[in-house]
């Protein structure tokens, strides 16, 4: 096994263990009853742009498609982060103003 060959399964093996990590960051924020106010959106924004960045860079630069949906699923996963934070804190907002009228 060269060393490009050991890099590639270390690359496939964090990236996918990374995606199966979104899982209970998405779990927590569905869950949480106070806004989602843990859920940091530039963090998290600037996870889904590095990327989106990344994605670009694969398919671009090295015509790699692997890598690209490697990256494409990271991007999900951000954005899901940033849905269900952002309308759990709708959700959150709508409950204060209704129970303070």
């Amino acid at each position: 096994m060269t060393v490009a060959d050991i890099t590639l399964v270390m690359f496939t093996l964090c990236n996918s263990l990374r995606v199966l990590a979104y899982l209970p960051q998405i779990a927590k924020a569905a869950a949480d009853r106070n806004g989602a106010e843990a859920i940091s959106f530039s963090t998290w924004g600037l996870f889904l742009l590095s990327h989106t960045s990344a994605v670009a860079y694969a398919l671009v630069n090295r015509a790699d498609w692997t890598m690209a949906a490697m990256f494409t699923a990271n991007a999900m996963g951000c954005a899901t982060i940033l849905l269900i934070s952002a309308w759990k804190r709708s959700q959150h907002r709508s409950s204060i103003l209704s129970n303070s009228v």
